[in-house]
C-alpha cells in the first residue's frame, strides 16, 4: 500500500472522503478537488479516499488522482489507488489485501491512522447519515452533521414535516411512495396549483427534479423522480426570488450574509449548479433590506437547530414579492465546487476558503471531544 504520510507529528491527518454511489458522484469529485487544493498544508496532512460508483473505497494517499479533473462534464474517479477498508479498532485505513492477510494488523502501523474525516459526499450513501454512522462506530471525528441531522436534512418529506411542526414557514407539498397509487394531475392541481415541482425525496443537486405544467409532463416527471427514490414529493410552484444562507458552527451557529441565485435556465438545475458557469448569476450579498437580511439569517440558524445539524449547512429560501419568507430546504453537505454558493457566502462574510476548511475541521474535533465523555453504559 502506498505510504505518503508526513513525518511531521504536529500535522492533523485529514481523510478526504469523496465520490460515492450517489447520482451526485461527479459533484463530489469537484468538491473534493477544491477542498484538497485549498486545505492548509502547513497544518493538515490530507489523505484521499475515493469511493467508486460500486461502493468500493480506494486511497491514493496524499495525492488526488482524477480523470478529466478540469471538465465537470467528464470528470471521473481514477480507480488506480489502493483498495482500502476502514478499520474501526484503530481509527484508520487498511489495504484490503493486508486486512485479509492479517486481521490483527493495526492502521497506525501502516501510517494511515486518521485524526478526522471530511466526508465531502453528496446525496444518498454519504450525506444521509450512513457514512456518518460508520464514522461514529469507528470513533473518528468527522466534518458536518451527525446521523440525525444528516438523515433529517436529506429526506425532504421528513425535513418539511419537522419544520412545519416547529412553526417554520414552508410551501405546500404532497408525498408519494412507490407502492401507493399516484394521484391524477387534476387532483394535484386542486391541492397545489397548476405548476408544480416533482422531486425525489432523498436526492440533491436538482437530480431527478422536474417542473410540471400539465398532465403529460406530470406523468413523465413522476416516472423520472421514482428512478432515484422510492419516495417523491410534489411541491407548489412559488413565484419568488431564491435566497440562500450559509450556517457554520455547533452549539452556537452563525449565519453568513444572504446570497441570491438568479438562474439563467428554467430553474436552478443540476447543469446550472455544477456544469454551466453561466447557468446562474450568484448575487452576494443579495440586495435585501436590513430587516429581510436579519430574518433570513435568524431563520437559517433556527432551521439548522430544529433539524439537529452541526458543523455546516446551507439553507435555501423562497422570498415572495410581498416579503413573505418560506424555507425551501437545507443542505447539510453543500457543494464546494468553484461555483458553489456555500464557500462564496462565507468569503463574502469574511472567511476565506482555506480558513473555512480549517474551521470545519476544528468544529468536528471539538464535537468529538465532547461526545467522548458521554457515558455509554450504566455502572
Amino acid at each position: 500500500m502506498a505510504r505518503t504520510m508526513t513525518s511531521d507529528k504536529n500535522k492533523i491527518v485529514v481523510g478526504i472522503l469523496f465520490g460515492g454511489k450517489s447520482a451526485e458522484h461527479e459533484v463530489s469529485l469537484q468538491s473534493a478537488k477544491n477542498v484538497y487544493d485549498a486545505i492548509d498544508r502547513g497544518k493538515y496532512e490530507p489523505v484521499l479516499v475515493g469511493i467508486d460508483k460500486s461502493g468500493k473505497w480506494h486511497s491514493t494517499g496524499g495525492s488526488l488522482s482524477l480523470l478529466n479533473a478540469g471538465d465537470p462534464r467528464l470528470i471521473s474517479l481514477n480507480r488506480t489507488g489502493d483498495p482500502v477498508v476502514l478499520a474501526p479498532e484503530s481509527r484508520g485505513l487498511l489495504s484490503r489485501q493486508e486486512r485479509n492477510r492479517n486481521p490483527g494488523f493495526a492502521a497506525e502501523e501502516s501510517g494511515f491512522r486518521l485524526d478526522v474525516v471530511f466526508p465531502i459526499l453528496h446525496g444518498p450513501f454519504g450525506e444521509d447519515g450512513t457514512v456518518q454512522g460508520l464514522l461514529k462506530l469507528a470513533d473518528i471525528p468527522f466534518v458536518g452533521a451527525g446521523v440525525m441531522g444528516s438523515a433529517a436534512g436529506m429526506d425532504k418529506d421528513v425535513m418539511k414535516r419537522l419544520l412545519r411542526d416547529a412553526g417554520i414557514p414552508i410551501g405546500k407539498f404532497l408525498t408519494l411512495r412507490s407502492h401507493n397509487a399516484v394521484p391524477s394531475y387534476d387532483e394535484v392541481e386542486a391541492e397545489l396549483g397548476g405548476t408544480v415541482f416533482v422531486k425525489p425525496a432523498n436526492m440533491g443537486s436538482s437530480v431527478g427534479v422536474s417542473k410540471v405544467r400539465g398532465g403529460a409532463e406530470f406523468s413523465r416527471a413522476v416516472q423520472e423522480a421514482f428512478q432515484y427514490d422510492t419516495k417523491i414529493i410534489i411541491e407548489e410552484f412559488i413565484p419568488c426570488r431564491e435566497i440562500e444562507c450559509a450556517v457554520l458552527g455547533n452549539e452556537n451557529p452563525a449565519a453568513s450574509v444572504p446570497g441570491e441565485v438568479i438562474p439563467a435556465h428554467e430553474f436552478y438545475s443540476y447543469e446550472a449548479k455544477y456544469i454551466d458557469e453561466n447557468g446562474a448569476a450568484l448575487e452576494i450579498p443579495a440586495k435585501l433590506d436590513k430587516d429581510t437580511q436579519n430574518r433570513v439569517r435568524d431563520l437559517s440558524v433556527r432551521v439548522f437547530q430544529t433539524l439537529c445539524c452541526e458543523g455546516l449547512a446551507r439553507v435555501d429560501f423562497f422570498l415572495r414579492e410581498n416579503g413573505e419568507l418560506l424555507v425551501n430546504e437545507i443542505n447539510t453537505m453543500p457543494g464546494f465546487t468553484k461555483i458553489s454558493m456555500y464557500p462564496k457566502l462565507w468569503e463574502a462574510s469574511g472567511i476565506g476558503y482555506t480558513e473555512l476548511i480549517g474551521r470545519l475541521i476544528e468544529l468536528a474535533m471539538e464535537r468529538h471531544k465532547k461526545e467522548r465523555v458521554i457515558r455509554i453504559s450504566y455502572a
